[in-house]
């Protein structure tokens, strides 16, 4: 049931109160003929900061008793498996004791599962989008068949209902809706072209752009192949505290855009000058530098040429627990890849993708294997110094940062919480 009608509750610096956002589930859900039908919800991982408990709860209520089947899966991409006591954290089923028994019994009912995208039989194709096709979406900088493959959850189910938080982002523009599925609930190998294509346009030049982003558009033609309805409750969370400025409930599209637009208001701070350091400090729902790296993408459009972004991020110990040809390509700008391509393309595109992204912009001369690039990327985390070296980033000791007396420091902004607020100069 695809005509339901989008409504959207709240807006820029509102706050949305928990009996406004039930009564607006309970209208919208009351729209939807799902008595008996199988649902999925689809939610965000721990790298999302929103109030997925209350989110949770307030779905739970009004579906348990009308939906035959109620499953949430977790949209993690390609990121970690999260643990029972991860899950349980996340869900605000915090116990003692089996943290598996503990979200059972704190959502009877329904199951909370991870996307298992490492494994085939949880997966299912649900069509190709042309090369051809994927030319015109991509304007022309990639032509090649896409297999859309799915998380079997969602194919079969009869209703799949995104439940989540959109943010400025570095491959999409804004992050939410349909990103949900794809690359949330997909296989890696679309999740590959999608993040390539924004590497191909830059971060730089993506990130907070709210329209139908080349990338926004091959999503949205790979998500319209799963047989199942979609619908969508994205929200505008207030970085930081959690609080909801906004909420919409509709069609994955239309949900989404109703959002977009209100975070590109809440969700961009604007500089009268450009940035000459930043010492990004990085939440600990960031738990490797392959999430962590959200705090030089915010910050990378307001930061002098020359300058310098620092991830400070103590609580991290490596660069990625399972993309680990990370450590064999390093960092580097876009082009450093495409002027070498016959060396690089066997490379998980979505590894290449992150690997620019961190790095930002820059140049390089095949002719004479020059890089130079716009910033420095330096990591102050447990991350060794000769590891860093290694992946072409700088190192700082994070024991030795005294993050006042450089707060104190002229050409020094200090960023708390950072990698959800996108930073831009003022034009």
């Amino acid at each position: 049931m695809n005509s339901i009608v989008c409504e959207t509750i709240g807006g820029p610096h509102q706050q949305v109160d928990e009996q406004e956002l039930d009564a607006l589930v309970a209208r919208k859900l009351g729209e939807v003929p799902l008595d008996g039908a199988k649902v999925v919800l689809v939610i965000p991982d721990g790298t999302r900061s929103c109030p997925l408990p209350l989110l949770l709860r307030t779905m739970h209520r009004h579906l348990i008793d009308r939906a035959g089947e109620l499953t949430a899966v977790i949209a993690l991409g390609t990121h970690s498996y999260m643990e029972p006591d991860e899950i349980a954290r996340m869900v605000g089923a915090s116990a003692e004791g089996d943290p598996e028994a503990a979200v059972k019994a704190a959502y009877p009912g329904m199951r909370i599962v991870n996307h298992e995208w490492a494994d085939p039989d949880m997966l299912v194709n649900v069509g190709t989008i042309p090369g051809s096709r994927i030319a015109e979406l991509s304007e022309g900088r990639l032509e090649q068949d896409a297999p859309i493959v799915i998380n079997r959850h969602v194919v079969e189910s009869d209703y799949a209902i995104v439940v989540g938080p959109v943010f400025p982002h570095e491959v999409v523009g804004i992050s939410g809706g349909n990103k949900y599925f794809i690359p949330g609930v997909a296989s890696q190998e679309f999740i590959d072209m999608t993040h390539w294509v924004g590497a191909l346009i830059t971060s730089y030049s993506i990130i907070g752009t709210t329209g139908i982003t080349p990338v926004r558009a091959m999503i949205n033609e790979g998500a319209a192949l799963i047989p199942t309805t979609r619908l969508a409750l994205c929200l505008v969370v207030q970085s930081g505290s959690g609080e909801i400025e906004a909420a919409a409930f509709g069609t994955a599209e239309d949900a989404w855009a109703a959002s977009a637009a209100i975070a590109a208001e809440t969700h961009v701070n604007y500089v009268d000058e450009p940035f000459q350091r930043v010492i990004s400090c990085m939440p600990t729902r960031y738990e490797d530098i392959w999430t962590a790296a959200k705090g030089f993408y915010k910050l990378e459009p307001a930061v002098a040429d020359g300058g310098e972004v620092v991830i400070y991020a103590p609580h991290v110990t490596e660069v990625s627990e399972t993309h680990h040809e990370i450590y064999d390509i390093g960092y580097h700008c876009r082009d450093y890849f495409v002027k070498q391509w016959d060396k690089f393309s066997h490379i998980h595109w979505g590894v290449l993708a992150h690997s620019t992204h961190l790095r930002g912009q820059g140049t390089y001369d095949a002719d004479t294997g020059e890089e130079k690039l716009r910033l420095r990327v330096t990591l102050a985390t447990q991350i060794p110094r000769e590891v860093c070296e290694s992946i072409n980033l700088g190192y700082l000791d994070p024991d030795e940062i005294d993050l006042e007396a450089l707060a104190a420091e002229e050409g020094t902004v200090v960023i708390p919480n950072a990698g959800e607020i996108l930073y831009r100069v003022r034009d």
